[in-house]
């Protein structure tokens, strides 16, 4: 990684405090953090990056997906929620290390191809040691920010594996490290409040955050009031989707000061509307496809037939960037351009056919327009992930062959 790189002369959208875009705008890097942006920064031996005819912006941050389902891409299209289920309680056990390593790898990959420098993976394949293993192993071989997400898989009623939760959280404890931990409960949604409440006194005891998925189920039909008799309201959590739940119950959460992830981004205008920090999460690629650009748009197009105020291609990017960030409790280091955070940071290319003439308004554009395809260049941190539309530190060919198989193998099991 050079000491300095200087990225040129490009459309830069910052996104804070609120999105705005300037163009012929340089953003000066140094020892992988942001140290100017402006125009006509002086080079001093920096590497240059020419961006003419590219938008640079902060790299999404994907606030919720689960990784392993690399391997289950469109496994569970067009069927109901509980067919979705069943078919993670009948796959989940047959997934061995190498196959959640594979699978891991490969969602992480597709994150960075496609821009997303942070993403939290939601890991609700841990029925063993082994396997939360593989998945931290991928994380950090792949370059991408990332919090790891100790899951109990959604057809384990007794709670998680708490001596594996310490022993994972010793593995990464570092919270200022490129891939950082989150415990990821069932929580009251499908579990009994007993079992709830072990399951937030170790994510307080290891000082971790939460994260939930969150809905009105008949095991809790009110889960956040029964979280606030428990006395278990906390503000590092971070609920995902909040189907079913009451404007009274989003209150609490607001009040909480926790946050939220909304996937693919329908219940997006009821949180913010309830004053809730709201990222946006890719959730499956089971069902949904797995990068920001769509998701954005379902969010955007969501927010134009909702009630007043609808969301604009502003608010919708910077859910995307630094909301999704403050969610995850990164904000301080990713996000937005602000000088002093890690440099992580995207080019979208501005002469390819459907990002021409975007120039007029490249927010717009970003959430309306791009694609996968436009991502020209990626870095995490200061490194430089992809280049010229290629990824640099990928086999993306054995990558391939490996998920192929990994798909075969669990289906013959």
């Amino acid at each position: 990684m050079p000491k300095r790189i200087l990225i040129r002369n490009g459309h830069v959208i910052d996104t804070e405090p609120q999105p705005v875009a300037h163009p012929g705008t340089d953003v000066l890097i140094e020892r992988g953090r942001i140290l100017a942006v402006g125009r006509n920064l002086r080079s001093n031996g920096a590497m240059v990056i020419d961006a003419t005819d590219h938008i640079v912006l902060p790299g999404f941050v994907d606030t919720h997906r689960h990784m392993w389902h690399s391997a289950l891409r469109s496994a569970a299209v067009d069927v109901d929620l509980d067919a979705y289920f069943r078919l993670l309680g009948q796959v989940g056990p047959k997934f061995r290390p190498q196959d959640v390593h594979t699978a891991t790898l490969a969602g992480a990959l597709e994150c960075l191809d496609s821009g997303i420098t942070t993403q939290l993976d939601f890991a609700h394949i841990a029925y063993s040691p082994e396997l939360a293993e593989a998945a931290v192993d991928a994380l950090k071989a792949v370059g991408l920010r990332a919090v790891f997400g100790y899951g109990t898989p959604v057809n384990v009623t007794g709670g998680g594996k708490l001596a594996d939760v310490r022993r994972i959280r010793e593995r990464l404890a570092d919270d200022n490290a490129l891939v950082t931990m989150a415990y990821a409960p069932l929580g009251p949604l499908s579990t009994p409040m007993e079992t709830v409440s072990k399951d937030w006194r170790i994510a307080d005891e290891l000082d971790l955050p939460l994260t939930i998925h969150l809905a009105s189920t008949p095991v809790n039909e009110r889960p956040i009031f029964a979280l606030r008799d428990a006395g278990l309201l906390r503000k590092k959590t971070l609920y995902v989707h909040g189907n079913g739940i009451g404007d009274d119950e989003l209150k609490l959460i607001a009040d909480s000061g926790a946050t939220a992830s909304a996937t693919p981004g329908d219940e997006a205008g009821r949180l913010r509307r309830a004053g809730i920090t709201t990222g946006i999460g890719v959730d499956t690629v089971a069902f949904a496809p797995g990068d920001m650009f769509s998701t954005m748009r379902a969010a955007h197009l969501a927010g134009q037939i909702a009630e007043d105020p609808r969301m604009t291609a502003k608010d919708v990017l910077r859910m995307a960037t630094l909301d999704g960030a403050a969610a995850m409790g990164l904000a301080d280091r990713t996000g937005s351009l602000r000088p002093g955070k890690q440099a992580d940071i995207i080019m979208l290319r501005l002469d390819d056919l459907n990002m021409l003439t975007a120039e007029r308004d490249p927010i717009g554009a970003v959430v309306t327009a791009a694609q996968p395809h436009n991502v020209d260049t990626v870095l995490v941190a200061g490194r430089v992930v992809k280049f010229a539309g290629r990824l640099v530190h990928a086999d993306l060919r054995r990558t391939a062959r490996s998920l192929r198989a990994t798909a075969v193998a669990i289906s013959a099991r």
